[in-house]
């Protein structure tokens, strides 16, 4: 789902979206035990919010830091933006990158 024109993206954040992306749902297939995913984007004039959010087991109270994780993190900062994952309530895990368009 997609809130938005994506297009005119800078060519690094196209790269860390996509990154992210194929993280997360790489995640969502070895851990989750999820049933259902939905990858969303919104943009705005000044970020690109990417979610990725699940209805699978959900993170643990202090998930490991693992190289998934970890990297997306690292490739949302690239651009200066943040990367959260965190337990949903009622379950799953909801991973929100936000990568500014400067």
């Amino acid at each position: 789902m997609a809130e938005g024109s994506l297009d005119g993206l800078p060519a690094a954040v196209e790269v860390a979206v996509y990154r992210i992306v194929q993280e997360a749902l790489t995640n969502v297939r070895r851990h989750a035990g999820a049933t259902a995913c939905l990858v969303s984007l919104a943009r705005t004039d000044q970020e690109l919010r990417v979610a990725v959010c699940d209805d699978g087991v959900g993170l643990p109270p202090r998930p490991p830091a693992g190289v998934g994780l970890t990297s997306m993190r690292e490739r949302a900062a690239e651009t200066g933006g943040t990367c959260t994952a965190r337990r949903r309530e009622g379950g799953g895990t909801e991973i929100v990158a936000r990568l500014p368009l400067h």
